[in-house]
């Protein structure tokens, strides 16, 4: 037998197969980039929701592999916890099982045969591609040339091991992989690991089975083993992580692994006891993806009540306690770029809870030159300094993610973020400035006027409404908030200029200290910049609308 002439096509098929599967999960992706947007809110609800959530997502990308790495970067950046990991890893392994239902969609729907849908579906996708000129038009094209791709590499694969039903040798392996349970784990998570997705390796098994190749009972313990395979590229991402994101990896293992277990158990009672002669049959494209698909469902439905000591024995082995965030790190981590558009929504929640540690300091500020408290003083500088340490974090972050193959909107959305870290980052070293005024009344023993201290306490309330306003437009996209800031913007121009000319008569008719006029007069300075970058960061806001 020429095992050239079927492992060469073979491997043309598989890698065609993978590469259709990519760029197909890459068009999905960006289509439903919107939706993905929504998608860290529901991180905050309930395990169920997070199990929808991870078989979503899944069916999206194709790839539960990249939605195990993407689970241990959220919970190493600590924007999730293990508990709500948990439940995206089980619905990871749901939505892994699309990919199988397209590959076997030949079957049970015959007009979706290869050999006439492949290569329509790849012209039509083609023409997409050269005619149209919007970008859902040529994520569309993707979608569809990725199709056409998927299924002419599963036809190669198929074909090109087509005459291995006469080699005896090989029909003997897949035999004993049946009578061996054992080894068809092992064989299953072997091929899993090596090419490091699940989609995949079933591909290749349906393309086997296409072939008439593999027994019942061997394709049945093969799967099982694929879902512990696919557990290796979440253990490998998670090397270098806090202990927090490699006990995720460990829970994703755990979880596949006594689901294996019990139906290990289950298969053998099932083709040794029960029906002793259902597993030498030969099976077919279809009712492997109804294995894999009753494997995963069912596996989570019988673990999903026990998921908490599941959590606790991964928590155990991993020496792990979950403790709280340090809210000056910054919660992002490089993996979750592997989703582009939800790495996006994860810095955008990132600058959103930077703004709210400014939104902080600026409330201790408020009082600081009157009250000219020390303790105050040094909680305005070290917020100021987490301010700092976040805004280098996330700027490093979002240029990385500017790198990426992304759409025009989301360079936007990133340049937007930008210039959203930048205002906010002046507006807190402008409090410490002012925290600076106070030590310098302190140092001085200098006070303002009751009508210095009166118009200086309008100004901060005008200008601190400003930014807590536009933090609240940037949050909600709420673009009546961001005009208010606009009117309040210039109110406090006004008033700066109004309040200077009245503290300069004040110091020409010396009736009040020197030494606290000049604070007053640059505290007026600082203040209406914090309005001017609270308006610059609406004006970003009204800008993506």
């Amino acid at each position: 037998m020429d095992y050239v002439n079927i492992i060469i096509p073979f491997v043309g098929g598989l890698g065609m197969f993978i590469y259709g599967m990519q760029i197909m999960a890459n068009g999905l992706e960006n289509a439903a980039g919107n939706k993905m947007k929504t998608l860290l809110e529901i991180l905050t609800k309930n395990k169920f929701f997070g199990v929808l959530l991870g078989a979503f997502i899944t069916a999206v990308i194709q790839s539960s592999s990249a939605t195990t790495v993407m689970v241990v970067g959220f919970v190493n950046a600590g924007v999730m916890n293990l508990t709500q990991a948990m439940g995206v890893i089980m619905g990871a392994n749901i939505g892994t099982t699309v990919t199988g239902w397209l590959v076997s969609s030949v079957e049970w729907a015959k007009f979706l045969s290869p050999s006439t849908l492949a290569p329509i579906a790849i012209m039509i996708g083609v023409i997409i591609m050269l005619t149209g000129t919007r970008r859902s038009t040529k994520d569309i094209s993707s979608i569809i040339i990725g199709f056409g791709l998927l299924f002419v590499g599963i036809t190669t694969m198929s074909s090109a091991v087509s005459p291995l039903k006469e080699s005896e040798a090989f029909c003997n392996v897949f035999v004993m992989l049946g009578h061996n349970p054992f080894l068809g784990i092992i064989a299953g998570a072997a091929i899993t690991a090596i090419i490091q997705s699940s989609s995949a390796s079933v591909g290749i098994l349906q393309s086997l089975a296409a072939a008439g190749l593999v027994p019942f009972n061997a394709a049945v313990y093969i799967i099982m083993g694929q879902n512990i395979g696919t557990c290796v590229t979440a253990m490998l991402s998670s090397i270098g992580a806090k202990k927090t994101a490699k006990t995720a990896a460990l829970m994703h293992l755990l979880f596949n692994v006594i689901g294996t277990l019990i139906f290990s158990i289950g298969a053998i009672v099932f083709f040794k006891v029960i029906n002793t002669t259902i597993g030498a049959g030969m099976i077919n494209q279809t009712e492997i993806s109804m294995v894999h698909t009753l494997f995963n469902i069912t596996t989570t439905v019988l673990l999903f009540p026990v998921s908490n000591w599941i959590i606790k024995l991964a928590k155990k082995i991993g020496h792990v306690e979950e403790n709280e965030v340090d809210d000056s790190k910054v919660l992002l981590d490089d993996r979750m770029l592997e989703t582009p558009s939800i790495a996006l929504q994860s810095t955008v929640s990132e600058v959103i809870r930077m703004g709210h540690v400014v939104q902080d300091t600026l409330d201790m500020t408020k009082d600081v030159m009157f009250t000219k408290n020390y303790s105050d003083i040094l909680d305005i500088k070290e917020a100021e300094s987490k301010v700092d340490r976040l805004c280098g974090g996330i700027t490093e972050y979002a240029i990385k993610l500017s790198t990426l193959s992304i759409a025009e909107k989301e360079h936007q959305d990133v340049a937007h973020i930008l210039q959203i870290l930048s205002d906010m980052e002046r507006i807190s070293d402008y409090c410490e400035n002012i925290s600076e005024f106070a030590e310098v009344l302190q140092e001085q023993k200098a006070e303002f006027t009751p009508t210095g201290a009166k118009e200086m306490k309008e100004m901060i309330e005008i200008c601190f409404d400003c930014y807590k306003y536009a933090l609240e437009a940037y949050e909600n996209s709420d673009k009546e908030k961001a005009l208010l800031v606009i009117e309040k913007e210039t109110q406090a121009d006004d008033l700066e200029i109004k309040f200077r000319q009245e503290h300069m008569q004040r110091l020409a008719g010396n009736q009040c200290n020197t030494n606290a006029g000049i604070v007053y007069l640059d505290a007026l300075v600082c203040l209406e910049r914090i309005s001017d970058h609270a308006r610059n960061i609406v004006e970003e806001v009204l800008g993506s609308f």
